[in-house]
């Protein structure tokens, strides 16, 4: 018989990574950042940070095994942070680690009464359930993927994501180049299509030729009917898919797009719980949906992978900012899951931030490689800690 272990500690950690370029590109006309070091985009009304931000999670059980989570921390990490050190690390003391599901619904039922089933406080209980799934994970001595329900991949598709690039011509030579290096597939973003989501498609088209697969970013910035006629323009040079064509909170005009335009629909990264995913699913909204596994964490993100099975729907895992860790996990999730054809590769935060991680993890020539090892497969690297906010 195993030998009993317990959490006896639980820590969180602010990340603030330098860029050269703000996330999706340089700032338009008007963008200025603030003091606090956040700026809109005019594209879609979207506040990002200067930086690349990140909250990390770290998890000791009594026998001194670690394991390491990441949430979603772009804007106000503080309130992340003060959710996780006031009130869930000290109840998860004490718990075995080794019951991560069981662990993760009792403390989301915490809070459930007050009515935060969302925002910062699923987001700060996404990260210590990566982490306790990884420390469960190793202490059986086993990738996260097994535990999950097995390694159905070790090599999992992706899609380029972003082309952040300051002119239509220069963006059209960046999705060529991706397409040069064997990837198959890119997205582009409506909020910085200065000249419009069919221009941009148009111009893609014609430089990556008619194989490649194009998708398109639409930032929720439409109404459904505005949505549809823009995406059936750029149906005609072949678009893959309409991610986030209409506000998220428009069930009904989710629907209406749905069932109106004649490509497919991707939809969820802003979505935490598969209470939020089940709705649509039940209404058709989409046939692609994009769990952030830096919101959902694993527990959830399992739950809402099995749920799309179920209906039908493809899964291609959306990816934030962050420096790895919840992209390692989303990884393993992917891979224990029948029914995922790519996932998000976001090069400009990935490659970037790949040196501030341990481990194998990587993407080359089309595919990510899932990282190997027990656990995750991957831990904050020492230069990862020069970037840590005081506190």
């Amino acid at each position: 018989m195993a030998i009993a272990d317990s959490i006896a500690k639980v820590e969180s950690f602010v990340i603030s990574i330098p860029r050269d370029v703000p996330y999706l590109g340089a700032l338009r006309t008007g963008e200025t950042v603030n003091e606090r070091g956040y700026f809109v985009r005019k594209g879609n009304r979207s506040v990002y940070p200067r930086t690349d931000m990140s909250v990390l999670v770290k998890v000791t059980s009594k026998s001194g095994a670690v394991g390491w989570g990441e949430t979603y921390g772009i804007v106000a990490p503080g309130a992340v942070i003060e959710i996780i050190d006031d009130l869930l690390g000290p109840i998860m003391t004490g718990r075995d680690p080794r019951d991560p599901g069981v662990l993760h619904e009792d403390l989301y039922d915490l809070m459930r009464v007050r009515g935060f089933f969302g925002g910062y406080f699923v987001d700060a209980l996404a990260g210590v359930d990566i982490a306790v799934w990884d420390l469960a994970a190793k202490l059986a001595g086993a990738p996260l993927a097994r535990l999950l329900g097995g390694i159905r991949e070790t090599r999992i598709p992706a899609y380029v994501s972003g082309l952040p690039k300051p002119t239509l011509v220069e963006r059209a030579a960046m999705a060529q180049a991706w397409i040069a290096k064997g990837f198959d597939a890119v997205k582009f973003a409506a909020a910085v299509a200065d000249d419009g989501e069919v221009a941009e498609m148009k111009a893609l088209r014609a430089a990556v030729g008619p194989k490649p697969k194009i998708m398109c970013d639409m930032h929720w910035k439409w109404t459904a009917l505005q949505a549809i006629k823009l995406i059936d323009a750029m149906d005609a040079h072949d678009l893959f898919f309409a991610e986030a064509p209409c506000q998220p909170e428009d069930i009904d005009g989710q629907a209406h797009v749905a069932s109106s335009v004649r490509t497919s629909v991707a939809l969820g990264e802003e979505w935490r719980t598969a209470y939020e995913y089940r709705p649509r699913f039940i209404r058709r909204c989409m046939d692609i949906i994009q769990p952030e596994m830096g919101h959902t964490g694993v527990t959830e993100f399992m739950k809402i992978g099995r749920m799309a099975e179920a209906f039908h729907c493809k899964v291609m895992p959306h990816a934030s900012i962050g420096i790895g860790i919840f992209q390692a996990a989303s990884l393993h999730a992917a891979a224990a899951l029948p029914n995922v054809p790519y996932h998000e590769y976001q090069h400009s935060i990935f490659d970037k931030n790949l040196r501030y991680v341990s481990g194998d993890m990587r993407c080359e020539s089309g595919f990510f490689h899932l990282p190997s090892g027990i656990g995750h497969g991957v831990e904050p690297a020492a230069d990862v800690w020069q970037h840590a906010v005081k506190r």
